[in-house]
């Protein structure tokens, strides 16, 4: 095999988080070096975040322009930029497994924020925005929601916060509801049963998400009443947890097994029992189908729940290639922006969404496919903001062209920070609320 590149699909080897050399400072750093001196002689990956620009810019400033000059301090602000997109990975790297190098950005990016998880790092600041379900829970009480929600938009509060905790002042925060998805969602028991021995899975169970649960539960009600439409029987989980995804993101790893603990095993009950799973949401989407498989892969639970784990864009295509979905659609959108989320894009299962839209009368898809630059907590906190709006740009812009009558992404957080980039007002719905519209349903 070349060692110019690797012609080969990316293979990803699992985590192995649990070997004492994972959380070893010398070791890690050793590996950093490795790979960074790799990145910095190809230089693919240049125009994605901002970890290799920071990285090769370090390179550079260097007598010799070798990585060994490069400072370790320095070598560990790059691991401070990569916000784990996988887009590397995923799309730019020659040198991914099955190749010799074994190249695998992301994961030393993980191994090293797990490094300085453990030796104490992160800020009170980046434990509460990573506990997204018990901020919710909080949140949402009655009374406690329109007080957040009032300090969220409160110049002065938010300049204290910018301050003290250093979530940025000029950041766009969701709102909170106590009118929860899980209150206002009802189970469809009595929609007609389609036939036995179709291909894709003719039940569906709803993992809600946090987002979806506590700030925009409306994408979870138009995710039913699509369903519903389809005479596709959906209930709820019965109780979840967070994902993990923002655990991970910050290196928190054993949080991220403690969650897993919690939704597994109610996840693979109903994944055996043979419904399909969806999430509303890519990120989570993707740690059922990828982050835990890989962290945990001999556990059975965890790559039965990753075999029925489901976009729900890529669960309504297949149920159309089955011929059993409705294409009646009766109102046209006009003219969609639509931007594919990195989490959603590294799936690995196509336009999906795009394409569905695409069937519908009268409707053109302007379809952006670049990271925002916002992900997750990343682009909330004080020092990363002005680098989130400057990452986002490129799709602020392709974004605003056409005059959209829709801007929509898959991820609700992407789309609220686009919306916050461009420079004009405009109509921000989920691609699953505009199926809805679509159908003409209300």
């Amino acid at each position: 095999m070349s060692k110019e590149g690797n012609l080969e699909a990316p293979t990803r080897h699992p985590l192995d988080w649990k070997h004492p050399d994972f959380y070893d400072r010398s070791k890690t750093e050793a590996e950093m070096a490795r790979i960074f001196d790799i990145c910095h002689g190809c230089r693919r990956c240049f125009n994605l975040c901002n970890a290799f620009p920071a990285l090769f810019d370090a390179v550079d400033a260097t007598p010799a322009g070798e990585l060994h000059d490069v400072p370790k301090q320095v070598q560990w602000e790059v691991v401070d930029q990569c916000y784990l997109c996988d887009m590397c990975y995923m799309t730019k790297c020659p040198y991914t497994p099955p190749h010799p190098f074994n190249l695998d950005f992301p994961h030393t990016m993980l191994r090293a924020k797990a490094v300085q998880f453990k030796e104490g790092k992160p800020r009170f600041r980046d434990k509460l925005l990573s506990s997204t379900d018990a901020l919710g829970k909080l949140a949402s009480i009655p009374v406690v929601v329109q007080v957040v929600n009032a300090v969220n938009r409160n110049g002065v509060t938010r300049t204290l916060m910018d301050k003290t905790l250093g979530i940025h002042r000029d950041r766009v925060l969701p709102t909170y509801t106590s009118a929860t998805f899980r209150k206002q969602a009802v189970s469809s028991s009595d929609a007609h049963p389609v036939q036995d021995g179709d291909r894709t899975p003719g039940k569906v169970v709803i993992y809600a998400t946090c987002y979806v649960n506590y700030n925009e539960p409306g994408i979870g009600l138009d995710l039913i009443k699509v369903l519903e439409h389809n005479r596709i029987p959906v209930r709820l989980l019965d109780k979840e947890a967070c994902c993990g995804m923002p655990k991970l993101e910050l290196g928190d790893l054993e949080s991220v097994a403690a969650l897993k603990e919690k939704n597994i095993p109610l996840l693979a009950e109903v994944a055996r029992a043979g419904y399909a799973i969806l999430t509303p949401i890519p990120s989570c989407t993707l740690m059922y189908k990828q982050e835990l498989p890989l962290m945990f892969p001999d556990d059975p639970d965890v790559q039965a729940v990753a075999q029925a784990m489901y976009d729900p864009f890529e669960y309504l295509s297949q149920r159309h290639a089955d011929g059993l979905l409705d294409t009646r659609f009766v109102q046209p959108l006009g003219h969609v922006s639509y931007h594919v989320p990195c989490h959603l894009r590294v799936q690995n299962i196509g336009l999906k969404t795009r394409d569905l839209l695409q069937m519908v009368p009268e409707t053109t898809v302007n379809t952006v496919e670049r990271c925002a630059g916002h992900d997750g907590t990343w682009g909330v906190k004080s020092e990363h903001f002005n680098m989130s709006m400057k990452i986002g740009r490129p799709v602020f812009n392709r974004m605003e062209e056409g005059t959209p009558d829709y801007v929509s992404s898959d991820c609700p957080i992407a789309s609220r920070h686009i919306l916050q980039g461009m420079k004009e007002v405009h109509r921000k719905e989920h691609p699953i609320s505009l199926l809805r519209i679509a159908y003409g349903l209300k």
